[in-house]
């Protein structure tokens, strides 16, 4: 399917969260596959290449990615 990309999200705290930050990425992204898991900080991203995208895209949502 594509890359897995992996980000350390520690201002990712509650499934409303985890939600938003992956509602950001699937909407801008078609065909990623996110997996967001607040209890870890972690948001893992299969199908694309461009980590910079995706940081970019979290950071718009008001989350902090770091690479994981």
């Amino acid at each position: 399917m594509g890359a897995t990309l992996s980000f350390r999200v520690e201002d990712m705290t509650c499934g409303h969260c985890a939600g938003t930050i992956k509602g950001a990425i699937e909407g801008s992204i078609p065909g990623a596959k996110v997996e967001a898991d607040p209890m870890r900080k972690l948001v893992t991203v299969t199908g694309t290449a461009d980590r910079a995208q995706v940081a970019g895209l979290i950071s718009e949502a008001g989350y902090t990615p770091e690479a994981a």
